[in-house]
Parts: structure tokens; C-alpha cells; sequence
């Protein structure tokens, strides 16, 4: 008898799964794996759907297929890459199995490529895979600072503080891309997943929040610069003060 999930010793950390698949007895094998693999997916039948759904839900990892009725995987996997970023990882599973197929795709920005019919255990191991390189460690140091990504608290000079979600995430993320210069547009879509209608200052009001919390500032080697019209930089600072990331 044919396996429909995967054996008891299977364990794999629950990942959250955005599928792009138009065909409906695919999907319902999808959701059949992945929830006996204790992850949790939502499919999609068109890119307009699947979008729609990256722009109010947060996934750890894609499945897309290439061929679809009203427009093609590519053209989802560039939205993705532009509007959600390259850090979450996208698997192409598709019945393209030509070498220029897969080329073109991992050239796009695809991360793995998987050729119709899909093997159960296969599928499982590249998820992850995938997940467990895309992951931070569990927790990670700046200076005075020690996120646990694990727990979502964030220890200054070893003291836990106080953040709501969106407070951590958004100091999460600042920490994690010092010297870049971060519009409030890209920030409200990473941590929201809002489009640039939403009003800017939700932004400025959780920087200033997360600031005046974790006491951001020279004296522990950090310091928030806003960007006039724009947004802001978070920069590391060396014993003199002056940014360590220009």
C-alpha cells in the first residue's frame, strides 16, 4: 500500500506554506502531506489570489507551480522576490522538467526546483532543508542587545523587556540590516504586510516605541538616524562614536 504520509519518526518543525497550484486533487494532497508533517499550508489557485494572500499573511516558505491558467509561476516568483524579499525561500514544483526550464527559474530567484509528481519524503526534506538554512540561530548578540528569536524577547545587558510583536519584530529586523537605509513604505510591507496606502507614521510611532524600550543610543553603541521624507537607518557605533557600517 502507497504511503499518504510521512513514517511517525518524521520531525521537522512546523513551517508555514503559501502553495501556488491551480490543480484542486494536488492542493489536496499537499494538505494531506504537510499537515501529518505538522506544517500548515494555504493554496492558492492564481496569482492574483496568491498575492493578494502575501500581502496580509506572513509564510516561512513558497510552492509554485509553473503553468497556471491567467499567468505563469515566474511571473509570481518575480513578484515575491520584489515586493516580500529574497530571504523566504521558494520551491518550483512542476511538470517543466527541460534543463533551460530549471535554469531560467533558479536564475529567477527560485531557491529549489522539484519535477511532477512531487516524492512525499523528498518534499519534506527539501522544506526543511530550506527552513532550517533560512532560520536565524536561536539567538544572536548586538552588542548589549541578545535577541531570542525562539522566545521573540530581546535581553538588554541581560534584563528581558517588555515588546509587543510588532515592536519585536520591527527591532528584530533593524538589528538584523544595520546601514541600510530602510524606507518606511518596505518596512510597513515586510513587518505588516501593508501596501504603501497605509499611514507612514504606524512606523514611526513603533521606532519610537522600541527606542525609548530598549534605550537605543550611543552609550550601547547603537543609533537610530531617520532619513527626512523617507525613513531610517540604524547604524552600530564604535568606542568614538562614529558608525562602524559606512
Amino acid at each position: 500500500m502507497a504511503t499518504i504520509g510521512p513514517p511517525p519518526s518524521w520531525k521537522t518543525p512546523q513551517v508555514q506554506i503559501g502553495i501556488l497550484e491551480d490543480d484542486a486533487a494536488q492542493q489536496e494532497l499537499y494538505k494531506l502531506w504537510f499537515s501529518s508533517a505538522q506544517h500548515e499550508c494555504h493554496c492558492y489557485a492564481s496569482v492574483k489570489d496568491f498575492t493578494a494572500a502575501l500581502e496580509r499573511q506572513r509564510f516561512d516558505l513558497l510552492i509554485i507551480d509553473w503553468s497556471l491558467p491567467e499567468s505563469s509561476g515566474e511571473a509570481a516568483l518575480k513578484w515575491v522576490r520584489e515586493h516580500i524579499g529574497w530571504d523566504i525561500p521558494v520551491i518550483f514544483v512542476t511538470a517543466h522538467d527541460a534543463e533551460l526550464d530549471v535554469v531560467t527559474a533558479l536564475r529567477a530567484g527560485a531557491d529549489d526546483y522539484i519535477v511532477k509528481p512531487p516524492k512525499l519524503l523528498e518534499l519534506l526534506a527539501r522544506i526543511e532543508s530550506l527552513s532550517r538554512r533560512s532560520k536565524p540561530t536561536a539567538t544572536q548578540r548586538y552588542g548589549p542587545y541578545e535577541i531570542d528569536h525562539d522566545g521573540r524577547t530581546i535581553s538588554v545587558e541581560g534584563k528581558p523587556v517588555a515588546l509587543t510583536q510588532k515592536e519585536f519584530e520591527l527591532a528584530q529586523y533593524l538589528f538584523q540590516n544595520p546601514g541600510k537605509l530602510l524606507s518606511r513604505v518596505h518596512l510597513l510591507e515586510k513587518l505588516w504586510g501593508l501596501n504603501a496606502e497605509v499611514d507612514t507614521r504606524t512606523v514611526d510611532t513603533h521606532l519610537s516605541r522600541i527606542r525609548r524600550k530598549l534605550g537605543i543610543g550611543p552609550e550601547r553603541g547603537w543609533q537610530v538616524f531617520p532619513v527626512y521624507g523617507w525613513g531610517y537607518r540604524v547604524e552600530r557605533l564604535d568606542k568614538e562614536g562614529a558608525s562602524t557600517d559606512s
